[in-house]
């Protein structure tokens, strides 16, 4: 999974040195890495939060709603600030 978050956020540049042109990739932090990790694995342990609460209370509830939502746009957040 490491790998596959690695690929995902590693720059490709093109670099111009005389006639050449160049096609370089800058692989991104293992720190950034870790942490996109960490943030997809709370998203999908809040999701199963979410539907044990709704099938088991039958209720919806806000708060693990809103986390969702905050995580979801930490991780567009962090996949969109890396490729630009």
């Amino acid at each position: 999974m490491k790998e596959r978050i690695s690929k995902l956020l590693t720059k490709k540049v093109l670099l111009k040195s005389d006639e050449k042109i160049k096609r370089v990739e800058i692989p991104p932090s293992q720190t950034l890495v870790y942490g996109v990790l960490t943030a997809t694995v709370t998203l999908v342990l809040l999701t199963v939060l979410e539907i044990a609460h709704m099938s088991f209370l039958g209720k919806f509830n806000g708060e693990i709603f809103a986390t969702i939502t905050l995580v979801v746009g930490t991780l567009l957040g962090t996949f969109f600030g890396q490729k630009a």
